[in-house]
């Protein structure tokens, strides 16, 4: 019976089945039988090599490669019919991979001799293998070209090229929002869909009920089932356009902390996305780690959870993605894990005697954040000053400052935190902080405003921050003098580039053959776009928006926007490229490029993206030569 199997087996074998039926019968008649359970490794990587051709009976295989680093690069799955072992008969004594059993499998094996014998001597059966081995080893090569073009800043994949109408599911089953809760539910439970799209007596979508809607609303709650599904329906739908992103729609569903999205065209119902799609499209997702921040109640429960934002970032650096999405995602997700620290601390000091806004700035403020940064915070607080508050805050503060450490953000060595009794204030302070820096310009002051005025509301009140950020733009009208004194701090960090277009690096110390990307690349463009964006009342915070808004707006930047752009978005990958780099050997991320280290393609538009930086630093120069201190 083993006999008979295993040659039926041997025709369904591509390989094998270039053999007459006699040669057939005799390799069954000497092929042995063996059962891997599942998670067995049958081959070890730098093992010995099997002695036997393993041919798949049942189950399936999985071959990998393990880096120096651990990680493990998947070669191929094998299932009935395929076979492993070969690339070792040929190549030498040492397995070239690891083979682990995926689920339980039963092989066939056959004798290393018998099929070195068989390559030797029939040439079909030769060549099938030997094209079968260089098509796999292909494929791999190209493979890691593609990974390592992904890697080092090809084109996006995955969230960022599919669009949503490809990926939200259609037929969209709706119902109208006046018949009872059981028949939502039984609707709901027969087409096994999780949500239910309801209409108004017009035929348009008027709220959405989800399952957790019916356990939280009426299982929990007890209530008649006999009851209008409208009354419990959620009417806030978000919707996104089916020519989105799938990128947009995972923003929008970590920061409105939703599980599903009307995907719409034209304003008309195309499908409906939700989190899980999302999920499968990606592998390891954000949207999962932000589930997990808003599922936690205790800083303890976050503190694991904070640690894999990290591996967030390696990921989508992995796939490819542009800087620029990589840090609004990480924004998106520290945001998340920002409020609902603060939510945990609010609720174990009780309600605050004020209402507040929780301010962030610095590269967290324009969403520019990469990996772990310091805390750089602020609280303001509803006039007017009192002893309450300020006892309130201060506890408040130290709890936020000692959380966010445990979460992995260390504080601020200079102080710039909301546990320094400066930066919380009520908004009144805050105010006359604002009019003093703009109005009696003192290096100090332009240090604080370049650090404050890039503040951004995360959690509160948001109005007292809308309110400062208004103050900030009628108090800076016509102040020439200040804004001379910020240009001269925007043009005198300058790229580090020679007259004769050769790199400048550091001549010595630690860093020595090096450059800073952060302060003579990055924050060139930051500072120019900040200066900008002061004169024409531009509100963003972010360098990006800020450019995009100042395109139309005749400032010192705005001939150079998309060019600046650009450059930006590639500082920042190289930046992020880097650490990443850094991190994978075991070392903490810096800022310093050694050029040597770059490739031709990157040292070109490097140089390219300096001698831009420069154009518009004495595009400054120019403008403000009057009255600039530099």
């Amino acid at each position: 019976m083993i006999t008979e199997d295993a040659i039926l087996l041997l025709k369904k074998s591509s390989a094998f089945s270039l053999l007459d039926d006699s040669l057939l019968k005799h390799l069954a008649g000497e092929m042995l039988m063996r059962y891997y359970p599942r998670g067995q490794t049958i081959v070890h990587q730098n093992g010995p090599a099997p002695d036997h051709l393993n041919i798949v009976r049942s189950g399936a295989v999985k071959a990998f490669v393990r880096t120096n680093e651990g990680e493990e690069l998947l070669v191929d799955y094998r299932t009935i019919g395929d076979f492993f072992g070969l690339l070792s008969f040929v190549c030498g004594d040492i397995a070239r991979d690891t083979i682990v059993a995926t689920e339980d499998t039963t092989c066939y094996l056959l004798k290393k001799e018998t099929v070195l014998g068989l390559l030797r001597t029939n040439a079909e059966f030769c060549e099938f293998c030997l094209r079968s081995l260089v098509t796999r080893l292909v494929t791999m090569t190209y493979r890691e070209i593609h990974d390592r073009t992904l890697l080092y800043g090809g084109g996006d994949k995955l969230l960022f090229t599919n669009i949503l109408d490809d990926l939200a599911t259609k037929n969209v089953v709706t119902a109208q929002e006046n018949i009872s809760i059981k028949d939502a539910a039984a609707i709901m439970a027969d087409r096994k869909i999780s949500s239910l799209v309801l209409l108004d007596p017009d035929g348009l979508p008027a709220g959405m009920i989800t399952d957790r809607d019916l356990r939280n609303k009426v299982v929990a709650k007890g209530r008649d089932i006999a009851g209008r599904v409208g009354d419990i329906m959620s009417v806030t739908i978000i919707k996104s356009e089916a020519r989105d992103y799938c990128f947009e729609a995972l923003l929008k569903m970590i920061r409105y902390n939703i599980h599903h999205l009307l995907v719409v065209e034209k304003g008309e119902l195309r499908g409906i996305l939700t989190s899980h799609d999302l999920m499968l499209l990606q592998g390891t997702s954000p949207l999962s780690v932000a589930r997990e921040i808003e599922d936690q109640t205790t800083i303890d429960g976050l503190v694991p959870v904070s640690k894999k934002i990290s591996k967030v970032i390696t990921i989508l650096i992995r796939e490819g993605a542009k800087a620029s999405n990589i840090t609004r995602i990480i924004t998106e997700i520290n945001d998340r894990l920002l409020k609902r620290v603060l939510e945990i601390t609010e609720s174990r000091l009780g309600p605050p005697p004020r209402s507040y806004c929780w301010i962030v700035y610095g590269s967290e403020g324009r969403k520019e954040q990469t990996f772990r940064t310091d805390q750089d915070n602020a609280l303001i607080y509803e006039d007017p000053a009192g002893d309450d508050a300020e006892e309130y805050f201060a506890r408040f503060a130290d709890h936020m400052k000692d959380a966010l450490a445990r979460c992995g953000f260390p504080p601020c060595r200079a102080g710039y935190m909301a546990s320094n009794p400066q930066w919380r204030k009520p908004l009144g302070v805050w105010k006359s902080y604002f009019s003093k820096w703009i109005n009696n310009p003192t290096p100090e002051a332009i240090l604080q405003s370049l650090i404050f005025f890039d503040f951004r509301p995360v959690y509160g009140n948001v109005l007292l921050a809308e309110k400062l950020r208004a103050f900030l733009g009628l108090e800076i009208k016509n102040k020439d003098l200040f804004l001379a004194h910020m240009a001269g701090n925007a043009v005198k960090n300058r790229p580090p580039l020679g007259f004769f277009g050769n790199f400048i690096c550091e001549k010595n110390g630690a860093h020595q053959g090096t450059f800073d990307i952060k302060i003579n690349g990055l924050s060139p463009i930051i500072d120019a776009a900040r200066l900008s964006a002061l004169e024409k009342k531009v509100y963003h915070s972010s360098t990006l928006e800020r450019l995009s808004e100042l395109k139309d707006l005749n400032s010192t930047v705005s001939p150079y926007t998309g060019e600046l752009e650009q450059a930006f978005e590639f500082l920042l990958s190289l930046r992020l490229r880097h650490q990443y780099r850094l991190m994978q050997e075991g070392r903490e991320p810096d800022n310093f490029i050694d050029p040597n280290g770059l490739g031709t393609l990157d040292k070109a538009m490097l140089k390219e993206a300096f001698k831009l930086i420069l154009s518009v630093q004495e595009a400054t120069i120019k403008k403000y030569a009057a009255l600039m201190v530099r």
